[in-house]
Order: structure tokens, then sequence, then C-alpha cells
């Protein structure tokens, strides 16, 4: 494992580099030679913006590999690609500040990620470099980015103006997650979980889309572990300390009949303690397994996600999975603070791609979520008496987790004094111990027949938050939907009132979406009607336009969003395939273009 004072690899495999390709007018005997300097330092400012502006969700800083000279032709092509293939670059921006040659410069990389930033300059205009670049990579079924600021600057200004500027951070941070994930493991603990569809490990969306390999174990691992005490025991005496010192027990809920005893309840809390031990080791591996002679389970699984069946083969019968998912999920244990892991309940593996998508893009823990209920203002009336009001005014949906959630989507963190989920390295003590404050470790329903302890808080209002889902659909393949909002609070005994309708021992998020009056997101109702799926993932902040550009390097269309359009970016192509509607270009274009590994 690499490290730095604020970041840690715990995964196979170094990060990605972002590779920038100066790209200059070949012509000798005056052209190139008066482009030289002012392209090389194109491509500095740009790899010196992006490493200032980035991070990888691990802590790690993100870095930028400039070619060895400017490109003007083939061989230096070849010998930028050369380099870039030994530093592990996962992505390239090509940047010219003038006419070049197209097709003896452009990136003919078949899988990665590709931008082309084309000055707007009028002395020797990149833009038409950009324009017959971007054509040029059309043509060869080559998608590239095309970015190309708003007004003109004067060549040798070295000014990323603002909208040049979110251009290249929307295509790194998605090319990034690209990179990431390419050769990572997804790990499913147990099988599918009471028929839900998302459980099934499509392989080949996997292996195609994502560039993700498929691993298993079945839950009978936890079992062996267990009772044969491969985990580090010392470990496991300071988590069950830290968990009895930080970890309020909530409220009993069960029948008298149905309570488990005091001993009983100690039992599980040890049983949680060391199930979710035995999870982060099967993820990410344990060197300390190894001293107490388990090499092999000390080499883990390379797992960037992965989820846990539970129910109900498991459930049934030995405590449940949530404090293992909602402490794996949040972003600090008993070792203190550090990078959230992305642990689907019931082992729902789409949802847990969508959860990775979303840490992969805010560096920040992820809500999973069922979506449970949409409340109508007329029927929170009728219930309650109460008429809703302000934000919640059209009504609310009620993502509710049957039993984990992320401590971070407490909402006990703060960001300029606003709710807020930040990445790890911007976490402080108080906001653990506020978060931990906030929730409540409530003994597990009556159906959790094994026992176990459900997480239970309410998210505050006010975040932004995106709620997104990846689903499959036979003949289509997988696409994504997705919505921008708001959590929102409701009155103690309006939410009690409601809540005790599903389950007042698991975590709430009450969120509305940004609504348009028409089609998909007329209104709250029409967002909940037309949801593709039971689960949901939550993150923090409006990163539909992010997501939106990593589907399209995925080549997975976008079904239902409600971003603006000055906020949508996909490769150039896209255009071609109808751009006049965008939603069925996007649809064409994925499925000319294929899943990117094919």
């Amino acid at each position: 494992m690499s490290t730095t004072s604020k970041g840690t690899n715990r995964l196979q495999g170094s990060m990605p580099l972002i590779g920038i390709r100066p790209i200059v007018d070949g012509r000798r005997g005056g052209i190139r030679e008066s482009l030289e300097d002012v392209t090389m330092e194109m491509a500095r400012t740009t790899a010196q913006f992006l490493s200032e502006h980035l991070r990888h969700s691990n802590g790690l800083p993100v870095e930028c590999v400039i070619a060895d000279t400017c490109i003007g032709g083939v061989v230096e092509a070849a010998q930028a690609e050369e380099k870039f293939a030994r530093a592990g670059v996962g992505l390239t921006i090509s940047v010219t500040p003038s006419w070049c040659y197209p097709t003896e410069t452009i990136d003919t990389h078949p899988t990665r990620p590709k931008a082309i930033w084309g000055f707007n300059g009028t002395e020797r205009p990149g833009a038409v470099y950009l324009a017959a670049a971007l054509s040029a990579h059309n043509q060869k079924g080559l998608p590239a980015f095309g970015i190309y600021g708003r007004d003109v600057q004067d060549i040798g200004d070295t000014t990323i103006t603002p909208d040049v500027q979110e251009k290249l951070l929307q295509f790194a941070r998605a090319g990034l997650a690209v990179a990431t994930m390419q050769g990572k493991s997804y790990l499913s603990m147990g099988n599918v979980s009471m028929g839900i569809a998302g459980c099934i490990a499509d392989e080949s969306f996997f292996q195609k889309y994502l560039g993700i390999r498929n691993e298993y174990v079945d839950m009978t691992e936890f079992v062996r572990r267990m009772e044969l005490g491969i985990y580090d025991r010392a470990e496991f005496e300071k988590a069950l300390e830290w968990t009895r010192n930080n970890c309020i027990e909530g409220n009993e809920v069960n029948p008298p009949h149905l309570q488990r005893t005091a001993e009983q309840k100690q039992g599980d809390w040890e049983t949680v303690v060391k199930m979710t031990l035995i999870a982060r080791d099967m993820m990410v591996g344990n060197p300390e397994l190894a001293a107490i002679g388990f090499g092999e389970e000390a080499l883990g699984r390379n797992a960037i996600a992965a989820g846990f069946q539970g129910q109900r083969a498991w459930t049934d019968f030995y405590p449940n999975g949530d404090f293992m998912e909602a402490i794996l999920t949040s972003s600090f244990d008993w070792n203190g603070i550090r990078e959230p892991f992305m642990l689907a309940t019931e082992n729902d593996t789409l949802n847990g791609v969508t959860m990775l998508f979303g840490h992969l893009l805010t560096n920040a823990a992820q809500i999973f979520a069922d979506v449970r209920t949409y409340w109508s203002p007329d029927a929170v009336k009728r219930v309650t008496g109460y008429e809703l009001n302000g934000a919640a005014k059209d009504g609310v949906i009620h993502l509710i987790n049957s039993g984990p959630a992320a401590l971070d989507a407490t909402g006990q963190m703060e960001l300029n004094g606003k709710p807020a989920m930040k990445p790890f390295w911007d976490i402080t003590q108080e906001d653990v111990d506020n978060c931990l404050k906030a929730t409540r470790w409530c003994p597990a329903v009556d159906f959790f027949r094994g026992g176990g302890y459900s997480t239970d808080f309410t998210t505050r209002e006010g975040m932004p938050v995106t709620m997104a889902r990846i689903n499959i659909i036979d003949g289509v393949g997988p696409v994504l939907q997705l919505a921008e909002g708001y959590t929102v609070e409701l009155p103690n005994e309006v939410h009690d009132t409601l809540d005790q309708r599903s389950n007042s021992t698991w975590p709430t998020t009450w969120f509305v979406p940004n609504t348009t009056g028409e089609g998909l997101f007329k209104d709250v109702y029409t967002v909940m009607n037309n949801w593709g799926s039971n689960h949901a993932a939550v993150s923090y902040g409006h990163i539909g336009g992010d997501l939106i550009t990593l589907a399209s390097m995925l080549r997975i269309p976008v079904s239902m969003h409600n971003v603006p359009d000055e906020r949508m970016f996909r490769p150039s192509a896209w255009t071609s395939f109808g751009g006049m509607d965008s939603v069925g270009a996007d649809y064409r274009a994925c499925q000319t273009l294929g899943p990117l590994y094919k």
C-alpha cells in the first residue's frame, strides 16, 4: 500500500495519471518554432490546474504527466504514447493554441477517455484544430470531448477561463473514475437477496462496461472466519471498546416475546463487530492475517466495491449486516477517519456500482436507500393534519434503507455553515462525534430473526443531493437515471407518524427532487413513479452533470435526468446522433459504439 499523510491506496494497482499532450503545428522554418513555448506552457498550466484542484477518492494527489516534446506528427505522438503507457496514464487531454495536423497527432488509444482543448484565439486558432481533430476522432470511432472557451483570448494568455476550467474538471473527474475502476473487483458476499434482480451479478456488464472483474464468496465464509479466529484479535478488542463507547443504543420496538436477552444482545455486538472486520478484510486484505498463519486470506479480493446478501439466508439465523454496512460505508471507524468503503445492502450490485460512481466523482461517502414512499401533500395532511410547506410543499420521497446507511448521511458535518458530506480529508473529529451522537443503534426488528442493530437517524435538511441508479434492461443493456434535489426535514411529530408506518428504527432521508413541470420531472410524484428500481444511491452535491459525462465514457445511456443543458458534457460525436433529441442521441451513440471494453 502506498501512503501519504492524507491518503492511502488500499487496492492493488497504482493510481491513474492524467496525460497532457501539447499539440503543435509541425511545419518547421518559423511556424513550429514560434509555437513551441506557448504550446508547452499551455500544457504546463493545464497540468498545474488539474493537480491543484483534484484528488483521488483515497486522498492521494492526482498527478499529471506531460509529453516530453510538443507533438507535431505521428512519431512524436508515438513517443508520447510510450511515455504514457509506462507512467500509467488513464486519460489524456490534448491542448493546442494553433492549427495542427489532426490524424497525425490525435490520441488513438481505443479505450482511454480523451479530451481536446482548442484555445479560442485568432492569431493561429486552436479552434480550427479542435474541430478537425474531433471530426477525425468521430470518423475513426474514437469519441473525444471538445473543450472550447466562450471568449477569444490573446495568444500567449495563460489564463484558463472559468468555463474551460469547469469542463477540464468535469472531464477529468469522470475520466479518473473510469481509469480507477479498471482492473479492480466487485465482491459478492452471498448471492441474490429476496429475489431482487439487481443482486444478480451481470458479469458482462461489469467486465465490458466497467472493466471490473467479479469475485464471489459464500456467506458461510463469515462463519468460518469467526469460528477459526481469522481476524485481528487486537483490533477486534479495540473496535468493540470503541463501539461500546460511541454507538448509542436506541429504542427496542419488538414485542416482549421477540426481544433478545441482554446476554444475546451483547453477543450480537461482538458478532457484528467481527463481521465488519471480516468484510473489510475480504475486500482489501489485511497483512495481520498472514502473521497468524492465514496468508491466503491476508490478500483480500482487491474489491473496489462489494455487497452483502444478508436477507434472508443469513439474517434468519445470525445478526444482520446493518452495523457492518453502516460503519464500512461511513468515513470513520475505530481506526479514525478514512476513505469510506462501497458496500451495498442486500448485495444489490447495480446500486453498489452507482454508489461507486458517486464516490469516485465526489470523494465522499454515499447513501444506500430504498426509494420507499411518495408522500403527497394530501396524504400527509390526512395522516398527520400537517400541511407541507416550503421546499416540501409539493410532496416528499421517503428514502429509508432497511437498517443501515453511512453515518455521514446524518448531515451533521458542515461546510460553510451548512450540512454536508465531505471527503474524509476534510472531516474533523468534531464531525465524527456529531455523526455518532445523532445516530441510534436499535435492536433489529422481528423479521431479522438473528438479531443485530439497525442504524437510526434522520438526515438534516438543506443538503443538495443527487439520487441515481443503474438498471439493466433486456435488449438495451445498462441505463442510468438520476434526479438532483434537496434534503428536507419535517416537524418531529410529523416525521414520527410517517416514519413509524415503515419502520422507526431505520435511517431516513426526506428527498425533494428539482421538478420542471413537464416530462419525467413534471412533479415529485412523477419522479417517484418513473424510478426504475426499489433502490437508489444518493450523493452529496448536484453531480448529475458529472454522472452523465461518466456514463457517456462508459457508453451507458441516461434515461432520466433533470440536469440543465449548460452542465451536460458528452463527446462531440453525440451531436451527430441527433443532437436536437439529446436523450435519443445518447441511446443511439451508446448502442452504435458499444461498451467501452468490447
